[in-house]
């Protein structure tokens, strides 16, 4: 099964809180009682998307997170980067010399084009897509 771990997924939970809060500083524990996720994980997530640029964190009293910039602006694809580094579906898809057998290997290529579609569908969902709720052309399609 193909699939983001765990911790991207409550990522993506943490960053959709802070992006329907625009104007707000959210705090850790702000954000770990929307979500209902623990706070140390919480903690964690915020450290590693703060690492990656997607949030600023504001210290003291009224201190907390934002978005570093508008939800428009953060695509699925820089979340999955900042939890898991470069997406690849396959070791050689992402950088040469990764396995012994690239040179005689004849399903490389389409693994990597491959990886370039999933790619490109996460970098053209933004967070404020994420937002909204999800199109009923969307839903008959899981459904049927």
């Amino acid at each position: 099964m193909l699939r983001v771990s765990r911790l991207t997924d409550y990522a993506t939970v943490v960053m959709t809180c802070i992006a329907a809060h625009p104007d707000d500083v959210l705090s850790t524990a702000e954000i770990a009682d929307e979500t209902r996720l623990e706070l140390p994980t919480v903690s964690k997530l915020l450290k590693s998307l703060g690492h990656a640029g997607l949030v600023e964190s504001f210290r003291g009293v009224n201190g907390g997170y934002r978005l570093s910039r508008p939800a428009g602006e953060i695509t699925l694809a820089q979340i999955v980067e900042a939890l898991e580094g470069p997406i690849g579906m396959t070791e050689c898809s992402v950088a040469v010399g990764q396995c012994d057998r690239e040179s005689q290997c004849g399903v490389r290529s389409n693994w990597q084009h491959v990886n370039h579609v999933v790619d490109n569908a996460l970098r053209a969902v933004s967070l404020s897509d994420m937002l909204k709720p999800p199109s009923r052309r969307i839903d008959a399609h899981l459904i049927g």
